[in-house]
């Protein structure tokens, strides 16, 4: 059986993995080289995304199970005349949840330079309305770690427009068992994932139904696990965070089951099951709205897939932005997969 101390060390080795929707190649062989060890089925889709198959009982119906390896990131948009970059964002967050992070942009031909987003006015002895101007594209650019003045002396280094932008993550672990990081979202489900397909392999468990793994990587803009369903699948279920906020359920501590977000309500009768679940085996869950919300199961949906769909995951503080989750979210979420994998079908 694997522990949180496991999946926190994984998640720790993912987040430090930049990949940025659109750019994911790295990560993604980080996971093939990670699974390679228990000789499954593996392959990338052509969208880059790497799916894995387990073998069950049940070849007529198949599972399918996704958590994307993809984060937030941005590209450059234009090298300003000072020396500085305008940058565009990829996926849905505000420039101000990345003011003052330290950065690293990698050019095409694959050269690594560090730097810091900051607005242009940051400097109080200068800017009088520095705290008051608006966070935005306008006003917030990368400052590039190296002696450049202009824009000929950044193009001198390799970086142009298009090139790719991550942020540092900062994981931290506390000795109380939070563990805090940019791209929680969603690297804490994929460590969850993959630690499931390692307890499936050594503990030779075998599964009701022949279960697909998806690993996506383009959840954050919208079509990361809309495709490479095999018409066998049944149940799809997305292993995403949980949102927290005022007036929600979910927590850092229990696995949220979600009923309802942007897309519309989850299947009703597997979300019932997966509480079920979780009541037999006393796991610690929370039924939740999320309002401002997509998964890959709501994509596959929009995509036209006839399958039963449903999403689960920690819970996740400061989505979008300084994230944070416990290991008790880990374990729960742990859990429940554990035991859903090998239950009987909803329908």
């Amino acid at each position: 059986m694997t522990t949180a101390n496991e999946t926190i060390q994984l998640i720790k080795e993912l987040v430090e993995i930049p990949s940025p929707s659109g750019n994911t190649n790295q990560v993604i062989t980080f996971v093939e080289n990670y699974l390679s060890r228990f000789q499954f089925e593996m392959k990338r889709n052509k969208k880059g995304g790497l799916v894995v198959t387990i073998p069950g009982n049940d070849k007529s119906q198949h599972r399918m199970l996704t958590a994307h390896v993809d984060t937030l990131g941005a590209i450059v948009k234009d090298i300003k005349s000072t020396g500085r970059l305008m940058i565009d964002l990829i996926g849905g967050f505000n420039f101000n949840s990345i003011e003052g992070e330290y950065c690293q942009i990698e050019t095409a031909s694959g050269k690594i330079y560090t730097g810091t987003i900051l607005m242009h006015q940051t400097s109080v002895h200068v800017y009088k309305e520095a705290g008051k101007l608006e966070r935005n594209q306008k006003n917030m650019e990368v400052r590039i770690d190296e002696k450049v003045q202009n824009a000929e002396d950044v193009r001198q280094l390799g970086i142009d427009v298009g090139d790719f932008i991550s942020f540092y993550p900062r994981v931290e672990v506390t000795p109380n068992g939070f563990i805090k990081s940019r791209h929680l979202d969603d690297k804490a489900s994929v460590a969850l994932l993959l630690q499931l397909m390692k307890r499936i392999s050594t503990e030779k468990v075998t599964l009701p139904y022949t279960t697909h793994f998806l690993i996506s990587n383009n959840e954050e803009i919208g079509y990361g696990g809309n495709s490479n369903i095999p018409p066998e699948t049944v149940e799809y279920v997305a292993v995403d965070m949980g949102a927290i906020g005022d007036g929600q359920a979910t927590d850092e501590y229990t696995v949220s089951i979600c009923a309802k977000d942007a897309s519309g309500p989850y299947h009703y009768a597997l979300r019932k099951k997966l509480v079920q679940i979780a009541k037999e085996n006393n796991i610690d869950y929370k039924i939740d709205i999320y309002p401002y919300y997509g998964s890959d199961a709501s994509a596959a949906i929009r995509a036209g897939h006839d399958i039963v769909h449903g999403l689960i995951g920690p819970g996740i503080d400061a989505s979008h932005a300084f994230e944070r989750t416990h290991a008790s979210s880990l374990e729960n979420t742990a859990r429940l997969l554990y035991y859903y994998v090998q239950s009987e079908m909803t329908c």
